[in-house]
């Protein structure tokens, strides 16, 4: 067990690619799983759509819940491209 404290408050990447648009877009929103912890009503992820891809902060609440929010927009960007980028800022 590591009993060292855990000073990283949040993850953030950058997916570059040609983001989904209209009601694309709508749809793939739609299949995100709440960003929100309850009880505590805690933020688990947040996410910003942007012109040349998406942006998605994983603030290390609920790895399971984060990853499946992840992996929705890694879908959204294979989807419009074969190959995609991933940063960290």
């Amino acid at each position: 067990m590591n009993s060292a404290p855990n000073f990283l408050m949040s993850r953030e990447y950058k997916l570059t690619c040609t983001p989904l648009k209209g009601s694309e877009l709508a749809q793939m929103l739609r299949r995100l799983p709440s960003p929100i912890h309850r009880p505590q009503m805690v933020e688990i992820y947040n996410y910003r759509v942007e012109d040349d891809g998406y942006y998605f902060i994983d603030h290390l609440v609920d790895r399971r819940t984060s990853a499946i929010g992840f992996q929705v927009f890694l879908d959204a960007a294979l989807s419009s491209a074969d190959s995609v980028t991933i940063s960290v800022p």
